[in-house]
């Protein structure tokens, strides 16, 4: 069976399950609440954008503000005028793709994620959300449906961080985490601005990032971890996300031969990394289920084979719910890493980038993602993000909350991610009924 008939079978399967669940939802639906989304243009969607920086091994290399990103921009505001949204993008790039409501003097409920990716990265970490989200506009203007308040899609520049550091960078921008122009003067590995970068792809806007209204924020997402599956849940409820530190580490050894140095002379900074980066993993091991430790990222120099290395850069991620465990991890790690320094005879510069507290997502959104889900019958859960998003800056400065659905066998960042036609389709099926519901009862 090739690619196209295992989609073909999948998007069957989900047609039959899809009206099962229709028929198993809940009684008493307002007005609009019969509107659902078209799963299998929203199927298209997913692998007609996985084009745009596709790879050879089906994953998508798309990273912010390159020719690939400015491909899928300009895709993606073509498909929302075509459902009558007029576009705007803001000073980072931020795309607002905008539907008009009753009363449009009122904020708008927004939705929204990330069309960017990692090096490596798959078709639905961030795309689904973003995809989602255009499906819901679909819905809703296929069924004329008017909203009070106006509806908007948003495509959030630099979520990954992939290529500019850290996360999340625009949406903490909007959410005056960062100022503008500590956005703008970031450089990628290459010494390359952001805003160079930025204005390069045409998507530098007038609106100052921040500045624009929204009265709510739902995103939905892949898990990007293995609960949903393992339980055969449909919609994780997001009630939070946890909290993130990263850090930059640069070691200084002295470069020197390989074959004329003894090894008790060496001031070998890779082997010092090597250790550190073993300490790293005891730190997050000794702190619980909960707590992890990553070293995803390193450098070598002067990288080659008969050179004892000199200087090493590395990145650490920490993660946990809870902050003060966070907190304790990254004083047990700068102890062990100082530590192994000493006992090397390499110089140490350890920097804290960034730091994402804990988020606790609004109860009321968080409650209409778990009446959206009861009415249309979706096995549910309550769930704590592992990952960083978007929403966790927006939790900031307006009412929000998440949607999750499973993904094969948890995994994310990788070119094999990989999610269900009808799990995606029952995401943004959620999505749109907690935008209606929202809708019927901010403000109200």
């Amino acid at each position: 069976m090739n690619f196209g008939d295992q989609q073909a079978t999948k998007i069957l399967i989900w047609l039959v399950s899809s009206r099962r669940n229709r028929m198993s939802g809940t009684g008493g639906l307002r007005k609009g609440d019969n509107i659902t989304v078209n799963g299998a243009a929203l199927w298209d969607d997913i692998l007609h954008t996985a084009r745009f920086g596709g790879t050879p091994k089906g994953g998508i290399r798309r990273l912010t503000l390159t020719e690939e990103d400015r491909l899928v921009r300009a895709w993606f505001e073509a498909a929302c005028r075509q459902v009558g949204c007029t576009v705007t993008h803001d000073s980072l790039g931020n795309q607002f793709a905008r539907r008009p409501g009753r009363d449009d003097s009122l904020p708008p409920i927004t939705i929204g994620s990330h069309l960017d990716t990692q090096p490596t990265g798959g078709k639905f970490d961030g795309i689904v959300g973003v995809l989602g989200g255009l499906a819901v506009l679909r819905a809703l203007h296929a069924s004329g449906h008017e909203t009070r308040h106006p509806i908007e899609l948003i495509n959030w520049t630099n979520e990954e961080g992939a290529r500019f550091a850290p996360a999340m960078l625009a949406s903490g921008v909007f959410a005056g985490v960062f100022t503008e122009q500590e956005a703008l003067d970031k450089t990628d590995r290459a010494g390359i601005r952001f805003e160079d970068a930025l204005v390069g792809i045409g998507y530098r806007g007038s609106e100052p990032c921040g500045q624009h209204p929204v009265s709510a924020y739902f995103e939905l997402h892949i898990e990007q971890g293995p609960i949903l599956e393992a339980q055969h849940k449909t919609i994780g409820i997001v009630t939070g996300v946890q909290g993130i530190r990263w850090y930059e580490v640069t070691l200084t050894g002295r470069d020197s031969h390989a074959g004329s140095t003894p090894m008790t002379m060496r001031a070998d900074a890779l082997l010092a990394a090597a250790r550190m980066i073993e300490a790293v993993n005891q730190v997050a091991l000794a702190f619980g289920p909960d707590a992890v430790g990553t070293v995803g990222l390193i450098e070598s120099r002067p990288n080659s084979r008969n050179v004892v290395p000199g200087e090493v850069f590395f990145t650490i991620d920490l993660r946990h719910p809870d902050d003060t465990v966070v907190v304790r991890m990254e004083e047990a790690m700068r102890a062990k890493v100082a530590a192994i320094a000493a006992e090397s005879g390499v110089g140490l510069a350890l920097d804290c980038v960034w730091d994402s507290p804990a988020v606790h997502f609004d109860p009321a959104c968080i409650g209409a993602v778990r009446r959206a889900a009861e009415s249309f019958g979706y096995p549910a859960r309550d769930i704590v993000s592992g990952a960083g998003h978007d929403a966790a800056y927006l939790a900031r400065v307006t009412p929000t909350t998440m949607i999750f659905v499973p993904c094969a066998g948890g995994l994310s960042h990788n070119e094999a991610e990989s999610a269900e036609p009808g799990d995606v389709t029952a995401g943004a099926n959620v999505l749109l009924r907690a935008v209606l519901d929202a809708d019927a009862r901010l403000d109200a």
